[in-house]
């Protein structure tokens, strides 16, 4: 597994710095255009909330990028998260491939 070093940036982040600000738009603006509450979005643009595949639906249709790479932006956040928060799965022991291939 290829280990991030540095924490990777929240999709909220970059919504807020990428889309928000060059378009000179509020969160309240951009909430409207998306459908969603401004509740929903501020928690995401300040970085207490996550995208969920609804949103990245949407965030792609409205600033013309895809769905994927909202999700991939919040898995790779969520992952970098989970990596320095816990290393309860560094003790999960690998399955040795020589029993995985004897039972396919």
């Amino acid at each position: 597994m290829r280990k991030m070093r540095r924490q990777p940036v929240h999709p909220g982040g970059i919504i807020k710095e990428d889309y928000l600000k060059p378009l000179s738009i509020t969160i309240t603006e951009l909430a409207s255009i998306l459908g969603v509450s401004r509740k929903t979005l501020s928690k995401i643009i300040n970085e207490r909330g996550a995208i969920t595949p609804d949103m990245a639906l949407r965030l792609s249709r409205a600033f013309d990028t895809t769905p994927d790479l909202w999700l991939n932006l919040q898995k790779n956040f969520d992952l970098w998260q989970a990596e320095q928060t816990s290393k309860d799965w560094e003790r999960v022991k690998p399955f040795s491939s020589q029993l995985l291939h004897s039972q396919t």
